[in-house]
């Protein structure tokens, strides 16, 4: 009988960080408060007592951070690296972008980048602008990096269980709001699952939504509150955005011929142009065209009551839902 237990969303990243660093002795762990603190979220709360120098605290550069996980991994370590903010990755691009992602190419395949990157991103009430950003696009714009975003404790718990057995660097992006949620039934000690796929959270026969990140829990709300109409969607999940599932979502549209993409990320530029693009070019017939549901092209306020007019709400949803279905 597999083990299972009740944890939240942040107790299972806890537990596959826990899995990981016994199951891979190379493994290290490290970041801003993340040892002795637990981190600011306390993600990591008990791990340093466990695995000892294994898990410690760094200073504040993610640079260096980031840049000393790459050398790492080239020689043999199996780092996990939190940067608290996805907003903070950004001064360490130079070490994702032109060092991670490049260490298979520029050595024949000699090396390896056995990198994961924890990090959390979206807004949450009273962030502000340098603390509520949705990068996901500038990462999946690069070669070499794979993506993922869970936001239920299995996948929470398995994605990282993947992410860390991958030879290839990985960000993991997960969300604040979500850490300390309810507690759900969580499977632990299965076989690694390889990277990628797709999570069917909702079935339904009208039109295919595509979402990833929080919005998965606005798009089921307003899922459910256009079932009053006779409305029924399907909803994919796309835990793994690099690489994404597109064959899942061709073989949805071939069924509803109807396509809507929910992200919190602003629009224009943002993954969900990607997915409509690949739908479009696959030349699966559309009963109506594709729609984007996102955050508006601003900054995001720190006041909570306007972060909401800027950021996708699930009537927002349903009012999309609605226009493409025609009822």
């Amino acid at each position: 009988m597999p083990e299972v237990a009740k944890l939240t969303y942040g107790g299972a990243i806890n537990a596959a960080l826990a899995r990981s660093l016994d199951e891979y002795p190379e493994a290290i762990l490290y970041g801003e408060d993340v040892a002795l603190p637990g981190g600011v979220f306390g993600v990591t709360r008990g791990l340093q007592k466990v695995y000892g120098n294994r898990v410690f605290d760094t200073p504040i550069s993610e640079t260096a951070m980031l840049g000393a996980a790459v050398g790492a991994a080239m020689f043999g370590r199996r780092p996990i690296v939190e940067i608290m903010w996805i907003d903070f990755m950004l001064v360490a691009f130079d070490q994702i972008v032109n060092q991670a992602a490049n260490v298979r190419y520029v050595s024949e395949g000699r090396l390896t980048a056995p990198l994961t990157i924890r990090t959390q991103q979206g807004n949450a009430p009273g962030a502000c602008a340098q603390h509520s950003q949705n990068l996901e696009a500038l990462l999946l714009h690069v070669p070499g990096i794979r993506v993922a975003m869970p936001t239920l404790p299995q996948d929470a718990y398995d994605l990282t269980r993947s992410a860390v057995a991958s030879d290839d660097p990985v960000v993991v992006i997960e969300n604040r709001t979500l850490y300390a949620g309810d507690k759900a039934r969580v499977v632990l000690g299965e076989e690694v699952a390889p990277i990628g796929g797709h999570r069917v959270r909702r079935e339904g026969e009208d039109l295919t939504i595509v979402t990833w990140g929080k919005q998965a829990r606005a798009v089921e709300e307003a899922v459910d509150a256009c079932s009053s109409a006779g409305i029924t969607a399907e909803v994919i999940e796309a835990v793994w955005l690099n690489p994404f599932d597109t064959s899942a979502v061709i073989a949805s549209l071939e069924r509803t011929g109807r396509l809507l993409v929910v992200h919190e990320a602003n629009v224009t530029g943002g993954f969900g142009a990607e997915v409509i693009a690949r739908a479009v070019e696959s030349g699966v017939p559309l009963k109506s065209p594709p729609r984007r549901v996102g955050a508006r092209d601003s900054r995001i306020p720190a006041a909570s009551q306007l972060a909401a007019a800027v950021l996708p709400q699930p009537q927002d949803i349903a009012a999309a839902i609605h226009a493409i279905v025609g009822r």
